[in-house]
């Protein structure tokens, strides 16, 4: 499978001040697959340790940072002779070494010449307790779910991409059909990696969603393994929220919803906790759209995204054919299925999503986002019914911008606003 962070990988590797490079993103996103599927395609060796599972890096690091000494060690637990551009170190897990992170620094300012990268799945919560992290010293990428495009290159699907690449109107609204269909399978099976790999091989659906439920049981065992007991309680409450949260027609996030008479100063930690981890987005609401965003931020209202679509869709228990034959994915469930989509896209193309309402009247954008000097308010409609007041209103107050709307319609230019179909979502974030 080809993934969109391997041409960033290139760069870094490319780059005369490269640093050492932290890899973050949830579990199972596919962190390990590709920092060794780099190293098998671009380095003579690879050196790769998992540090949850080798012991021996605890007492490799306990002493000192002698970076010839642990340089030596690395050779010893690996087996590999360690040659500086020609060989790509991979410390995987590293948040399960106390002293791993710290590392990075010497590499950085020791041994520059030698080519790491480090990833963990955790290290968001593990940063966020304190824990020294060589600031300036690292690189940093993230690593999410497969977005849509990913998904449709998975599949074997590459002419395709390439017709939604030519923005070709035309040509993408005489296959909107098959786009449509492969849509539909992206809502069921999701980026998760293996879940895609499975679905491509095998089209086993049963199998695709117990993929799912694993790496749920996973984030699980988590929250139970890194949080205390009381904490693991309200995680857990505020994940089993979600789909409860989004099916509603305003998708504000309300305490209320996780038990009666819950309050912020109860779950705001689990929510920050389920965030570090990478397992939710959250998604602020803006009280003004004016640049920069930043500045017009209210963090007392917000939304609360699951990573993956296609995990949601697991954990709200639809039935497949659902997703992969009725209608009902596309005119029911409040458009919840419809916004994760564009929200797991957004993300991906590492732009910040906000979203907006009023405090006066019932009406609200469903994301905005700031694209290099322009700010696009965008309406989510999960079918072709795309009557859109509220945005339609929100220009009327402020001119100066243009809407987008991502429906089941095909490409139209309003003046006012664009309607993008949903499958080419791509071409306007």
């Amino acid at each position: 499978m080809k993934r969109e962070i391997y041409e960033e990988l290139l760069r870094w590797k490319n780059n005369l001040n490269r640093k050492p490079l932290v890899i973050t993103g949830a579990r199972q996103v596919g962190k390990t697959w590709i920092m060794r599927e780099f190293g098998r395609n671009e380095y003579d060796d690879v050196v790769y340790i998992n540090c949850d599972n080798e012991k021996r890096m605890e007492t490799l690091l306990s002493d000192d940072y002698n970076i010839d000494r642990i340089l030596l060690g690395l050779q010893a637990i690996s087996g590999i002779n360690i040659k500086s551009d020609k060989t790509l170190i991979i410390l995987d897990e590293i948040q399960e070494v106390p002293r791993g992170l710290h590392l990075l620094k010497y590499f950085y300012e020791e041994a520059p010449e030698y080519h790491i990268m480090v990833a963990g799945s955790l290290l968001g919560i593990i940063l966020n307790r304190g824990v020294s992290f060589p600031v300036g010293k690292v690189d940093i990428m993230e690593l999410h779910p497969m977005n849509f495009n990913e998904f449709l290159e998975a599949m074997g699907q590459e002419q395709l991409l390439k017709v939604l690449d030519s923005n070709d109107w035309k040509l993408i609204d005489i296959l909107s059909s098959k786009y449509i269909e492969l849509l539909r399978q992206y809502y069921f099976v999701g980026g998760m990696p293996e879940a895609v790999l499975s679905y491509s091989n095998s089209k086993d659906i049963a199998q695709v969603r117990d993929i799912q439920s694993n790496i749920l049981k996973a984030y699980r065992n988590d929250i139970s393994k890194h949080a205390t007991k009381s904490e693991s309680i309200k995680i857990g409450q505020v994940l089993d929220s979600l789909p409860s949260q989004l099916s509603k027609e305003n998708k504000k996030f309300i305490y209320g919803v996780i038990k009666s008479g819950a309050r912020a100063s109860e779950f705001e930690l689990a929510i920050q906790w389920l965030i570090d981890a990478g397992i939710i987005h959250k998604v602020n609401r803006i009280k003004e759209a004016r640049m920069p965003l930043k500045f017009y931020e209210d963090i007392s209202a917000f939304k609360l995204f699951l990573l993956d679509l296609g995990l949601f869709a697991c954990m709200c228990e639809v039935p497949a054919s659902e997703i992969l034959i009725g209608n009902n994915i596309f005119i029911e469930y409040k458009g919840a299925f419809a916004e994760q989509y564009v929200l797991q896209q957004i993300i991906s193309r590492k732009v910040k999503p906000y979203y907006w309402s009023s405090e006066k009247t019932p009406s609200e954008i469903d994301f905005v986002i700031q694209r290099d000097d322009k700010i696009v308010p965008i309406e989510v409609k999960a079918e072709v019914n795309v009557k859109a007041r509220s945005l339609r209103q929100f220009i009327t107050n402020n001119p100066d911008l243009k809407g987008v709307r991502y429906s089941m319609l095909g490409y139209i230019d309003q003046g006012w606003v664009e309607n993008v179909p949903l499958y080419a979502i791509d071409s306007y974030i």
